[in-house]
């Protein structure tokens, strides 16, 4: 017998059959859309192209990089420069230091002498000029010194006066009249045209004014202690000297004079000690680098010099000989250099701009080559496509390397 639950009614649906489905078709997407075209992706490399071109012509330069020319050559010449004028003019620097050693005293001694030292009296008449004996020499400062002995001064002119030397006698006794080397006129000439005609100057220190009661020392030791303080200051005072020259001047060896004055010894702080003391004083002769080594080159026989600029590279291989250094009193001084001289053209930035402004690399190189100065040259135009330099040059970079 036959239940309801047995029977299965048959299905509504229409089954497909899976073969007889289009081959490729697939299910439906509704938010399915066509392909774009890739505007971001060009438009990006786009951006790095104007970029690196833009790059390009921001770093774009143009640069010469010059080696100065150098000449090296024997010198063995003479010179005369003017004071702060000229063609190769010079100046006058000094500088000044004490040195101080306490040693042992032997005992003190009453003391009254007079400082004495030696002068250069200068006569700028043609014709000689008769001093008498205690003519007096007047410093800046009032003190009076006199000659004990008459003396004539040959004549001679303003640019090289007729000068002699004497010795002079400070007027009072004490160590006030122990001063530096210093000008001196001469009061008797006051109001006459000889005043400025007749004039002197120490080289020396004035030494020997003492008054009163001074330490003794025994000689030996105070000759030691001397030799000693002079040895500890002579370094110093080349060290002080080349502290005083200016930039772009330079000091040549044999143009400084030292002189070194024995101080009146002290009585030190403590008991049975003395100080004793040594100053030493150094005047110089400084010339313009540049004036110099132009005077130079010119004297130099073959070196074709044009009067390019140029400098000395050292003085350390020149060296400087004269009968004596120059005082305030002259306004000019006559020397002989001899040595070794090392000069270096000085490279003139804007006149390499221009040389090269507007021209090709090929027509920039030959063009330096009528520059004495220019040893050698780089050039760096960028971008890379760049033929030429600007026309305007002050848009070329010119820098100088070490020779």
């Amino acid at each position: 017998m036959r239940t309801l639950n047995d029977i299965t009614p048959p299905s509504r649906r229409k089954e497909v059959d899976p073969l007889s489905q289009p081959i490729g078709s697939g299910p439906l997407r509704l938010n399915e859309r066509p392909p774009t075209f890739p505007y971001a992706t060009l438009i990006a490399v786009f951006l790095v192209i104007a970029l690196s071109v833009g790059a390009l012509f921001y770093f774009s330069s143009a640069k010469v990089e010059v080696t100065p020319n150098t000449v090296s050559a024997a010198v063995q010449s003479s010179f005369t420069a003017n004071q702060s004028s000229g063609a190769l003019p010079y100046e006058i620097i000094t500088a000044q230091k004490v040195a101080t050693q306490s040693v042992k005293s032997s005992g003190s001694k009453t003391v009254n002498s007079s400082a004495s030292g030696n002068i250069i009296i200068y006569n700028k008449q043609t014709k000689s000029q008769r001093l008498i004996t205690n003519t007096r020499f007047a410093t800046t400062a009032g003190l009076i010194f006199r000659i004990h002995t008459a003396i004539t001064i040959p004549g001679g002119s303003a640019a090289n006066p007729g000068s002699i030397t004497a010795k002079v006698y400070a007027d009072q006794p004490g160590s006030t009249y122990n001063i530096a080397p210093t000008s001196f006129t001469i009061p008797g000439f006051a109001g006459t045209p000889q005043e400025n005609l007749v004039y002197a100057r120490s080289e020396v220190p004035m030494t020997g004014g003492a008054s009163g009661t001074v330490p003794v020392l025994d000689s030996a030791v105070e000759s030691q202690t001397e030799s000693a303080l002079i040895k500890a200051l002579t370094p110093d005072l080349l060290a002080a000297i080349e502290e005083q020259v200016p930039e772009g001047y330079i000091l040549v060896e044999g143009a400084s004079s030292t002189f070194f004055e024995k101080l009146t010894p002290t009585s030190s702080g403590t008991t049975g000690q003395v100080d004793v003391k040594e100053q030493g004083t150094i005047i110089a002769v400084i010339f313009p680098n540049a004036s110099l080594a132009k005077a130079v080159a010119e004297s130099i026989t073959g070196l074709d010099y044009q009067g390019e600029p140029l400098t000395l590279a050292s003085a350390s291989s020149l060296s400087l000989s004269a009968p004596r250094l120059p005082d305030a009193s002259v306004s000019s001084f006559a020397f002989t250099l001899s040595g070794t001289a090392s000069l270096i053209y000085t490279i003139d930035s804007t006149r390499i701009a221009a040389a090269v402004s507007g021209k090709t690399r090929s027509a920039a190189e030959v063009a330096l080559t009528n520059y004495p100065e220019v040893k050698r040259a780089v050039i760096t135009l960028r971008p890379f496509w760049r033929k030429t330099f600007p026309q305007d040059p002050s848009s070329i970079n010119v820098s100088v390397a070490n020779p």
